[in-house]
């Protein structure tokens, strides 16, 4: 295993093998039997056209190749940072063809959090969407390039002539070969990529998922949906998440035959405008892209009737969204899926009962997934009380990557993930999620770590203290809420604490949504600073402010 990395314990990897759910080969395998199994078959579909599942995977092999001769090797990492476009895709599979580990970055991420990446693992090269969104990341890649000498290597999409970059356009129109020779079969074993954490204690932790398990994984969740050749799945949401990746998501989608469209954007005209070209069965989307769906004026313009399934995760859908869902799109069904980058993914059935799929954010996808619901001492809680859900399986992971202290907090002894997340056991044997015991914000799925943006905060000349709390939102679940104790004499606004920040280089979603300034902290009997007090704090005005 790439090191750095935990394997499954050798009798447990064994068992996986014999039962059939792990099974040799690469991702970049699977489309390439899927081109040879459904050649002319539509496969990926984005503004730019439609490619067959032969002309996916042809690209693949010339970038692979473009790759190879550029001086990546087996085993190399590198910094993926495309949105939602096909060079997403295809750069994806090149770089599993010819065994290169991509980090799954998102077009969000800044200076902040690619430099960390990029000296974590060592990665050789960056790969970015050059002008996306107006944002000059050559110059940033170059920054994070100056200090991280392993980083030599710049791809961006598109054509070009900056010094030292190569292009992605001129790459996929390449006429040589690509992989020469028989590819052995992929190590069951082997890390295909390495997904984000949350980032509960600062930057995100990388989680590193093999072939093995994430093509189980993605398969699996397929078979429960019910997907098919009839299939076209919507990846708007960012195709670097594990939801819209393969949990399910593209990989999922691909792996039977299906197509996928890809929207690199979330604004809800994009949506349905993708949804109806592209004639899309399948939506995922966190409450708050659902709910942005919903209140558009502009909705009921487009055709939406190909939709057969909403897939709702990241963060829980209420029994109050799941009906407003259920009513507004006719003929889709929302589901629920719950799950993390780290391995478990829980999905509402299509055929479960409508209360079923209201209550409850479904059930594990496997049948060898293992969890169990604990209290703070590790005891199991009796069924139906609220404890939190430890789980481990044939695609959750036994380690962080080069994460040894942490890892001996975040696994038990026998090898199960400590989820953080509290949930209880509905009589049906589906789980119900009751919170989180993270401190952490989910804005809209996006997790923001209080702690990382704590620290920078501190940092600014007229704060004393300072305390990062999650506050309700309608439409995003939870916005973040600084609450600061400014030094004596000092002066600071909302605008003006954003503005320092961004000089952190972060990303904007993590930027403090409100400021609230106050002389003194709650503290808990234990002296400490008492963020449950705050949060009921926010949350009580918020409400007096609504009702007023």
């Amino acid at each position: 295993m790439l090191e750095g990395c935990t394997p499954w314990p050798e009798e447990v990897a064994r068992d996986y093998l014999s039962s059939g759910c792990w099974q040799a080969g690469s991702l970049a395998d699977m489309l390439e039997a899927g081109a040879r199994q459904w050649p002319e078959r539509p496969c990926l579909s984005d503004n730019s056209g439609t490619l067959s599942y032969a002309e996916l995977n042809r690209l693949t092999e010339r970038v692979a190749g473009e790759f190879l001769a550029a001086g990546l090797q087996p085993r190399d990492i590198v910094l993926l940072q495309l949105p939602n476009i096909r060079e997403f895709v295809i750069v994806f599979f090149a770089l599993h063809r010819i065994g290169v580990v991509p980090v799954m970055c998102l077009p969000a991420h800044r200076h902040s959090e690619l430099a960390y990446f990029a000296q974590l693992t060592g990665a050789r090269a960056h790969i970015f969407a050059q002008g996306y969104r107006g944002y000059d990341f050559l110059a940033m890649a170059r920054e994070v390039q100056a200090g991280a000498p392993a980083l030599t290597l710049l791809f961006a999409t598109g054509s070009g002539t900056a010094p030292d970059v190569r292009y992605l356009a001129p790459m996929m129109e390449a006429a040589s070969a690509a992989v020469d020779g028989e590819k052995p079969l992929a190590d069951p074993g082997d890390v295909a990529f390495l997904l984000l954490s949350g980032g509960t204690t600062g930057v995100p932790k990388l989680i590193p998922r093999t072939h093995a398990d994430y093509l189980y994984n993605a398969r699996i969740c397929a078979s429960v949906l019910g997907w098919d050749a009839g299939t076209v799945f919507l990846a708007a949401l960012p195709a670097a998440h594990n939801f819209a990746l393969g949990a399910p998501g593209i990989i999922a989608a691909l792996a039977v035959g299906a197509g996928v469209a890809l929207c690199a954007s979330t604004d809800a005209e994009d949506v349905f405008a993708a949804i109806e070209r592209h004639r899309v069965t399948v939506l995922p989307a966190t409450p708050a892209l659902i709910i942005a769906l919903m209140n558009s004026p502009r909705r009921e313009q487009y055709d939406l009737s190909s939709l057969r399934q909403i897939l709702v995760g990241g963060q829980r859908m209420l029994p109050e969204l799941f009906d407003r869902v259920r009513g507004t799109f006719a003929g889709a069904i929302p589901l629920h899926a719950f799950g993390m980058a780290e391995g478990l993914t829980n999905l509402t059935r299509p055929d479960d009962t409508a209360a079923v799929q209201r209550e409850t954010q479904g059930r594990p996808v496997s049948p060898l997934d293992e969890f169990r619901i604990v209290d703070e001492a590790g005891a199991a809680v009796p069924a139906g009380e609220v404890g939190e859900l430890i789980v481990r399986g044939p695609y959750t992971i036994r380690g962080y990557y080069r994460a040894e202290e942490h890892n001996r907090n975040a696994f038990t002894a026998d090898g199960y993930f400590r989820t953080g997340d509290l949930v209880r056991l509905h009589p049906t044997g589906n789980l119900v999620v009751d919170g989180r015991m993270k401190d952490m914000i989910n804005r809209g799925g996006e997790k923001i770590s209080a702690e990382e943006i704590e620290n920078l905060i501190l940092s600014h000349q007229a704060v004393q203290m300072v305390a990062v709390v999650a506050m309700p939102d309608p439409v995003m679940g939870e916005r973040s809420c600084a609450f600061v104790i400014a030094k004596n004499g000092a002066t600071l606004t909302l605008a003006g604490l954003n503005e320092f920040l961004m000089t952190k280089r972060i990303a904007k979603f993590k930027l403090p949504e409100r400021l609230e300034l106050l002389e003194s902290f709650p503290v808990t009997a234990m002296g400490k600073v008492s963020k449950k007090a705050l949060r009921e704090r926010i949350a009580g005005k918020l409400q007096s402010e609504n009702a007023a």
